[in-house]
């Protein structure tokens, strides 16, 4: 047992050494990637926050994690009309039949396909990260045969969409979990026409009793802030959803 005790010793001594020197390396690799992101018009900061957030934070607000695809289901669900009206907020988008929109986060196409419908002789792309919502809109698109729906792979920085391409830009409840906000930004401007708007739909931030976690929800005025900040003009609010804020928003001046 004596001869024991000095190298479990030693083993504590070097463990707790390891340690140190692995919190001290990931917090270098923290604030770097913080001023490297922050060189695009505004920071992001790390600190504990919510058990559904990722400890990420952009102008005040905690980042969301991102729904998975476990929750197609909830996408789908029969009351969602009665809940969001998805059909008052479509007439709110006020689409063409040439229309070229893009849905961001798309999910298993709640939306893209009844805007397919309202906009034949256009395009709609249904982008997502999750190559199980982009199987999910393939195979809506087979059983429907629409065919002027496009599906692309978007990554946390980037919607993949080809330049001043898009008409109107449409995200529902997705914009609070882009891990790089400013970037994705970036890139649904760059692929925005000139006179493009964009329709950002989100949870009522100012209404606790709207039954949804606060996280996942945003204020108006916290969206315009961070919208502001990668170059967008709010040009109205349309308050004629239940529970959801209608924002619309151009390419500033």
């Amino acid at each position: 047992m004596r001869s024991t005790a000095p190298s479990l010793i030693k083993f504590l001594q070097a463990f707790v050494v390891m340690l140190v020197l692995f919190q001290v390396t990931s917090c270098k690799g923290q604030n770097t990637e913080s001023k490297q992101e922050g060189s695009d018009t505004a920071a992001y900061t790390y600190r504990p926050g919510s058990v559904n957030g990722i400890g990420k934070w952009f102008m005040g607000r905690e980042i969301a994690h991102v729904m998975g695809f476990q929750g197609m289901e909830w996408l789908n669900r029969p009351e969602r009309e009665q809940e969001e009206n998805v059909s008052r907020l479509l007439k709110n988008m006020n689409i063409q039949a040439d229309d070229v929109i893009a849905d961001i986060g798309a999910g298993s196409g709640y939306h893209v396909f009844k805007m397919a419908t309202q906009a034949p002789e256009g395009m709609v792309y249904g982008v997502d990260i999750q190559e199980e919502m982009l199987a999910e809109m393939k195979r809506v698109q087979l059983k429907t045969g629409i065919t002027h729906v496009t599906l692309v792979k978007g990554s946390a920085q980037s919607v993949n969409l080809p330049e001043n391409k898009v008409d109107k830009v449409l995200m529902v409840d997705v914009y609070h979990e882009f891990e790089f906000p400013l970037k994705m930004l970036a890139s649904i401007k760059k692929a925005m026409k000139a006179d493009a708007k964009l329709y950002l739909i989100e949870y009522r931030g100012e209404d606790p009793n709207i039954p949804i976690k606060t996280i996942h929800k945003m204020t108006e005025g916290q969206a315009v802030k961070e919208l502001r900040a990668a170059g967008f003009t709010l040009v109205e609010n349309i308050a004629n959803l239940p529970w959801q804020h209608c924002m619309v928003f151009q390419k500033g001046s």
